[in-house]
């Protein structure tokens, strides 16, 4: 019930206005976020591969109305991109994009503007020597972000996106992105979406997220498992071994601050384990699902209020 007000309160005015005014939230987010600029998440990225990990970066911002700050958003990882050259860092580090922070809901014309700016951050990683990864959003935005990723892979085959085992239909898109070359983060998704759609209760989502891990552990493409949970960990582990899948033929993502200590433990056992570290000023909405997914998260912002 708690995880499903935050979720609503993603979206609230209201709520995001008086979050955003508490004093020690600013603390909080730091711990979810890398920073507000560009410098702060090279730094970040730069500790991060230090101490063997690699790493995703999100540029915040969802829902862009603004035909404007959709260019300013690509622009923003254009920037980011080139930044991470001069330090070698490339090869250890993609991008991350929310389809609807660079147009795609800018109405009739949205998938047109987000595939054009999707298309220039993906020019900007190849020469930087990367790729890009699309994220998923709500289920309304499903069929147009494939359709753009199908796009997008006809000049750019690394890119790759996140599907969400809680919607009813992760299974059918799973079994139809698992082949050769294909990347896919598996997530088990972190909007509030209807009934009609998706798995409500936590057992069902957890289900079909193993549902999901079979049939991309089982098929041809690169799984990017992104889960914090031991349990999940262990049955990737063992799917591994059933399909015959070396410890370069999928990885393991988290977030950033969440789990830091599982995370250095992965790679130290020769996996690669990818952080999803997030920068930038638009942090409401990812910092708002960071707390629903967890309690130990709510936790950490409650004991925030006390601690000096």
């Amino acid at each position: 019930m708690l995880g499903s007000l935050l979720l609503a309160g993603s979206r609230s005015a209201l709520v995001r206005r008086a979050v955003s005014g508490f004093p020690v939230t600013r603390k909080v987010v730091d711990r979810f976020v890398a920073g507000e600029a560009t410098a702060d998440v090279v730094a970040a990225t730069q500790r991060l591969i230090d101490a063997g990990l690699t790493v995703t970066i999100d540029h915040l911002g969802e829902e862009t109305r603004d035909a404007a700050a959709a260019a300013g958003t690509a622009k923003a990882y254009v920037t980011l991109l080139e930044a991470l050259q001069p330090y070698g860092m490339a090869d250890r580090a993609e991008v991350s994009v929310k389809l609807s922070a660079v147009g795609q809901a800018l109405g009739a014309e949205g998938d047109r503007i987000a595939l054009e700016h999707a298309r220039t951050i993906c020019e900007a990683a190849k020469a930087a020597g990367t790729t890009v990864t699309l994220d998923m959003e709500d289920h309304t935005t499903v069929d147009s972000t494939l359709g753009i990723l199908r796009d997008l892979r006809a000049d750019f085959p690394s890119t790759g996106v996140a599907l969400q085992s809680y919607l009813f239909r992760s299974e059918a898109d799973c079994r139809d992105l698992a082949y050769e070359g294909s990347r896919v983060r598996l997530v088990k998704g972190a909007y509030r979406e209807p009934a009609s759609v998706a798995h409500q209760k936590k057992a069902d989502v957890d289900r079909a997220y193993v549902r999901t891990l079979r049939i991309l552990m089982g098929g041809r493409g690169y799984p990017m498992i992104a889960t914090h949970d031991d349990r999940l960990i262990e049955i990737t582990e063992t799917l591994a071994d059933r399909y015959g899948r070396s410890r370069g033929g999928y990885e393991y993502q988290m977030l950033y601050g969440i789990r830091t200590d599982k995370q250095e433990a992965l790679a130290r056992a020769g996996h690669t384990m990818r952080v999803y570290v997030p920068y930038g000023d638009d942090w409401y909405g990812y910092f708002m699902r960071r707390l629903a997914e967890r309690p130990a998260n709510i936790a950490f912002f409650l004991r925030s209020f006390t601690s000096r």
